[in-house]
């Protein structure tokens, strides 16, 4: 069961946010399918029991971003360090060459790219107020929950409403990538990295609540961008760990990001799926990284 509450409920009505409010229970998580990273700790599946909480329908959207900044002042990681990671199909033809990742040339470090620039100094948020907020690391993310009386959700908490209350399916509506020939959600179609059909309308990232939603009234749990998780990741840590509402391990180097992203393709990145995950340090950025917000529900 599910329903939606104002976010007046946790001291935050400046954020113009409503939250879904989730009963939890028993539910199997993790995937020891086909499809899954053993490498990346999807599986084993085991049952895992989530107490009452709330969640965020959607990402937190540059419009909200914005609202924050404007309160707080808060200055991004990225923008501390004056540059963050593009991916190279985004940028000009006559793009001036920077530094690429080694083990995936698609990125690009780019000087000035922040949230207010997602391509660098020359690209600007127009017509993506409603878009996910991007270039944001796990510390501005948890910047802005506090600032809005949330959190964070749990990799467990995260994993339990991108089901949708279904059980041990791939995807948020089920087991099929596109019922009924229907595109669910924002990803990589055609050729990676060089050409993309735009099948699903979408080169980079959508709005926040462009596809339909799952079971339990999420957008875009899958696909579009990766979302920030309150847990460090460890792929091996919940195999022993606790059953009753896991926070992952105690301490760690990188956290746990849950969803997959627009550019994930089933040629090198099958996670857009539910139960996939990925680490990164929590000071990192990217332009396929954000993040939705969630809380206690009995507050």
């Amino acid at each position: 069961m599910f329903s939606t509450w104002p976010v007046e409920r946790f001291d935050a009505a400046r954020t113009g946010l409503r939250v879904i409010r989730l009963d939890g229970g028993w539910f199997r998580m993790g995937s020891d399918d086909a499809l899954a990273y053993p490498a990346d700790g999807e599986g084993p599946v085991r049952r895992v029991r989530i107490g009452p909480f709330v969640i965020d329908p959607h990402c937190v959207s540059n419009a909200r971003f914005a609202s924050f900044v404007a309160a707080t002042g808060h200055v991004t990681d990225a923008e501390r360090y004056g540059a963050s990671f593009v991916f190279g199909g985004l940028l000009p033809d006559d793009f001036p060459p920077t530094r690429a990742v080694a083990a995936a040339p698609w990125w690009r470090e780019v000087l000035g790219a922040d949230w207010r620039h997602p391509e660098g100094r020359d690209s600007d948020l127009t017509d993506r107020q409603d878009h996910p907020v991007v270039h944001v690391s796990w510390n501005d993310a948890l910047a802005y929950c506090t600032w809005a009386g949330l959190r964070l959700p749990t990799e467990a908490e995260w994993e339990y409403a991108a089901r949708g209350g279904l059980e041990q399916q791939p995807f948020p509506w089920g087991d099929e990538l596109r019922p009924g020939g229907r595109h669910r959600m924002n990803v990589w179609n055609g050729s990676f990295p060089d050409h993309n059909t735009l099948e699903d309308g979408h080169l980079g990232t959508c709005a926040v609540d462009a596809f339909p939603p799952n079971g339990y009234g999420l957008h875009n749990m899958t696909g579009n961008v990766w979302e920030w998780t309150a847990d460090w990741f460890l792929p091996t840590g919940h195999a022993t760990g606790p059953r009753a509402d896991p926070t992952g391990p105690a301490t760690g180097t990188v956290r746990a990001l849950r969803g997959g992203s627009y550019l994930c393709h089933a040629s090198y990145c099958r996670r857009y799926r539910v139960s996939a995950r990925m680490p990164n340090t929590p000071d990192s950025s990217t332009g396929n990284i954000g993040f939705r917000c969630a809380g206690p529900a009995d507050r």
